[in-house]
C-alpha cells in the first residue's frame, strides 16, 4: 500500500504534473493538501522554507536525478534553489512531500521508491 502525501503543489495544466497525478491514482496513493501552482506562487524564500523539516530533496530535471541529504551535507542555498526554483522564478511544479522528503519534478522510478518505502 502507498504512502500518502502530505502536501503537493502542482497545476492541472502541466503535463509533468499530469502524469505524477495518473501514478498516485494507480497506486491509490491520497494527497492530504494539495495547492494550486497558478493561485500560489512560491518564490525562492517560500521554497527555502519547505526545506525545514525535511531530511532528503530529491530533484528530478529531465532524465536526472539529484538526491540531497540535508541533515548530514546540506548544499548552499543557491544550489538548492537552482534545483526548487523554475523558469519562472516559483517553485516548480510539481513538488511533493513525503514525510521527511521533498520530492520535485517526477520520475515514475522514483515516486514508486519513496510512495512504498
Amino acid at each position: 500500500m502507498a504512502k500518502n502525501i502530505d502536501w503537493m503543489y502542482d497545476r492541472k495544466a502541466c503535463a509533468t504534473c499530469k502524469k505524477a497525478r495518473g501514478f498516485m491514482e494507480q497506486v491509490a496513493c491520497t494527497v492530504l493538501d494539495r495547492i494550486d501552482a497558478t493561485k500560489v506562487k512560491k518564490g525562492p524564500a517560500e521554497a527555502l522554507e519547505l526545506l525545514k523539516d525535511v531530511e532528503t530533496l530529491i530533484a528530478v530535471k529531465g532524465k536526472k536525478i539529484y538526491r540531497f541529504n540535508l541533515k548530514s551535507e546540506r548544499p548552499d542555498d543557491e544550489t538548492l534553489l537552482s534545483h526548487l526554483i523554475g523558469p519562472t522564478g516559483n517553485l516548480r511544479a510539481p513538488t511533493a512531500r513525503i514525510g521527511s522528503i521533498l520530492l520535485v519534478g517526477f520520475d515514475e522510478a522514483t515516486y514508486q521508491e519513496v510512495l512504498s518505502g
